[in-house]
């Protein structure tokens, strides 16, 4: 019969290396977007129906523009972190690794095209 302490039975079973910095920085993020979603809803309510010269005159004033901008960053990097807590959850080897890559690619390129976007309505 060996005595093991509990610290021995938990060796070799993973440790906690970057989850609390993972947990906390999901919560800012949806702090965040709990913040970001109303402002950018009623921002994208005023130029919801109108013309795209309208549109585009609404997107040239900055207040709109940096809500949208900043809704669609934090948006998709909350995404991203949830997405990657998924993958790291079910999917496990090398597909895990590819999996992650590819789903970061996405989200930050996706980031890109919409942030794109609003600075070619903005300027």
């Amino acid at each position: 019969m060996a005595f093991l302490t509990d610290r021995k039975r938990a060796v070799g079973l993973g440790s906690a290396k970057s989850g609390v910095e993972h947990f906390w920085a999901m919560k800012k993020s949806s702090i965040a977007l709990l913040i970001l979603v109303p402002f950018f809803v009623f921002t994208f309510g005023g130029a919801l129906g109108g013309t795209y010269e309208e549109v585009l005159a609404y997107y040239s004033r900055p207040f709109p523009a940096i809500i949208a901008a900043l809704t669609i960053i934090v948006g998709f990097h909350h995404f991203n972190m949830g997405v990657q807590v998924l993958i790291e959850d079910y999917v496990h080897g090398l597909a895990e690794k590819v999996a992650i890559l590819l789903m970061t690619c996405l989200s930050y390129g996706a980031a890109a095209v919409g942030v794109f976007a609003i600075a070619k309505l903005a300027l």
